[in-house]
């Protein structure tokens, strides 16, 4: 069997939560109340992509190069300077 590696993008939403899309996978979108909720559901999304993909006889795609282990953006509210 053989294994893939996909980049996901997690986004926070702006109902709480999290947005993710896999960038290599068009179309490929889920969401998920916690960050480890959303990276799981990632992981269900990606994975009915390809049954449907092997279904209909479409190649998988592949990335050259996936992204690093985990990137994350942080958001810092600060005061303003007085």
């Amino acid at each position: 069997m053989k294994t893939y590696t996909y980049t996901i993008h997690l986004e926070p939403a702006e109902e709480g939560g999290y947005v993710v899309s896999v960038p290599a996978l068009p179309g490929c979108i889920t969401q998920g109340e916690t960050f480890d909720e959303a990276v799981a559901m990632a992981h269900d999304a990606i994975h009915c992509y390809i049954e449907g993909l092997l279904k209909d006889g479409e190649p998988i795609p592949e990335e050259s190069q996936p992204a690093p282990a985990l990137t994350l953006g942080v958001r810092v509210a600060l005061p303003t300077a007085v």
